[in-house]
């Protein structure tokens, strides 16, 4: 029984060792980030060394992509466990929120003419854009499909305006040459992408005109990923400043997503770290002070990770609520154990318990003879007997074959023999021995 009951306490130290250990051990995640080189693959690589140099339960492992629609594909797949997307594509039936990256705003406006040149009607309104030629900052369809919005908005036939793509290298090529009459760039309000396309843009010191999206309310009623923003006067710089006043837009978020499957514990230890580490990356990456918590209500555009949530509600559970139910169960699981364990070792006594008993037995049957006998031989082999029977007994009590209730009934059943036998002797002692009767002959 000494044995079962420590080796049943190794195994709750060990088992809870090894929770803790599983429970405490790194957790790599898989990212999906791109396309290379941008500003959301720098902050994913600055939070990997960060996540690494601090020892954190979670470590990020960047999966690089060709941008945020692959690596939507990426998590709808399950080949990664974390994703980089854009809040107005397709999003993943199994993605759920887990932090809003960066808010983006849609800027568009009209290159200042170049002195010397004749040129069209000035554009000063959306609407004006058809039959024109847009070029759009970026190769990817997702923002063909964003100005495709806008237009149809003003009643503007995406099929009568001829968009062309192109990255910030060749804004000012395009300029130059009067391939665009407008232009379409989305990124964070303060993006330096944005910001040299519209300075390459500025003929000879010109100002390019702003197109305001007036109807930034109407299209967020109609497309619930959309939401109506501003983009602040002069926030692209120069002199005059770039814009002159506020213009009104549309803005849509960069989400950070995770797998509907993550477990709810990595996934509010991700966002625990994600949240610490944020203000150590400002210096280097202005962008992380755009890092904000999710959206926890029912109708979010994304809906948001349970642990996330946990997070952000400050009900993150502990190592003990999350484990105490497994604890408690192998808790129970142990005690039934060591009880069948003390069944099967008791059950294996059977035999030896029988057999004591049948010897108690007999005691109590020797005791009733000593009372009675008239031979000191008979008591003095009864005594030998009693004598096999105790360390028979003994025998049994340390194999835990009897309970010490069970020997303490032996010692008096033994003691009250004792004093049987050692009465009996006294009695046989005071009684004179017969005399012996001789035959006398008989007198014919």
């Amino acid at each position: 029984m000494t044995l079962i009951v420590v080796a049943g306490a190794l195994a709750i130290v060990a088992a809870v060792a090894g929770a803790y250990y599983f429970a405490m051990k790194p957790v790599p995640l898989r990212v999906a980030v791109g396309p290379a080189n941008s500003d959301d693959v720098k902050v994913v690589q600055a939070l990997v060394q960060a996540f690494s140099r601090d020892h954190n339960a979670v470590r990020l492992r960047p999966i690089l992509t060709e941008g945020a629609t692959a690596s939507a594909k990426a998590l709808a797949d399950g080949k990664v466990d974390l994703a980089i997307i854009r809040g107005d594509l397709d999003v993943p039936k199994n993605a759920r929120a887990v932090a809003t990256l960066r808010k983006n705003v849609v800027v568009m406006w009209v290159p200042a003419a170049a002195k010397g040149k004749k040129s069209g009607p000035k554009i000063t309104k959306i609407a004006q854009l058809a039959g024109k030629r847009i070029g759009v900052i970026g190769r990817t369809q997702a923002n063909i499909n964003l100005l495709n919005i806008i237009l149809r908005q003003y009643g503007v036939d995406p099929a009568k305006v001829t968009t062309v793509q192109f990255s910030t290298t060749e804004v000012a090529e395009a300029v130059k040459d009067q391939k665009v009459d407008a232009f379409l760039a989305a990124g964070p309000v303060n993006s330096k992408i944005t910001a040299d396309a519209i300075t390459a843009s500025s003929r000879e010191g010109g100002v390019p005109t702003f197109l305001a999206i007036d109807s930034a309310e109407a299209i967020a009623q109609n497309f619930p990923m959309y939401e109506a923003s501003e983009i602040p006067a002069g926030v692209f710089g120069g002199s005059p400043a770039r814009p002159d006043d506020d213009v009104k837009t549309i803005s849509f978020s960069h989400y950070i997503v995770a797998r509907q499957g993550l477990t709810e514990a990595t996934v509010a230890a991700f966002t625990r770290q994600l949240f610490s580490i944020r203000q150590q990356l400002i210096t280097d990456f202005p962008l992380a002070a755009k890092i904000e918590t999710p959206d926890t209500d029912k109708d979010a555009v994304i809906p948001v990770h349970p642990g996330a949530a946990a997070y952000v509600d400050g009900e993150e559970k502990t190592f003990l609520d999350r484990y105490s139910d497994y604890i408690w169960w192998s808790l129970m699981g142990l005690s039934a154990m060591g009880s069948a364990g003390a069944w099967f070792a008791s059950y294996l006594k059977k035999d030896e318990r029988t057999s004591n008993a049948s010897q108690r037995d007999r005691l109590l049957d020797m005791l009733a003879l000593a009372r009675h006998s008239e031979s000191l031989e008979e008591l003095d082999q009864m005594q030998a007997e009693a004598d096999t029977i105790l360390r028979d007994t003994l025998n049994c009590f340390e194999h835990g074959a009897i309970e010490e209730g069970t020997l303490t009934a032996f010692n008096i059943a033994l003691e009250q023999f004792h004093n049987a036998v050692a009465d009996r002797k006294s009695l046989i002692g005071m009684i004179p021995p017969a005399p012996i009767r001789q035959n006398r002959p008989q007198v014919a």
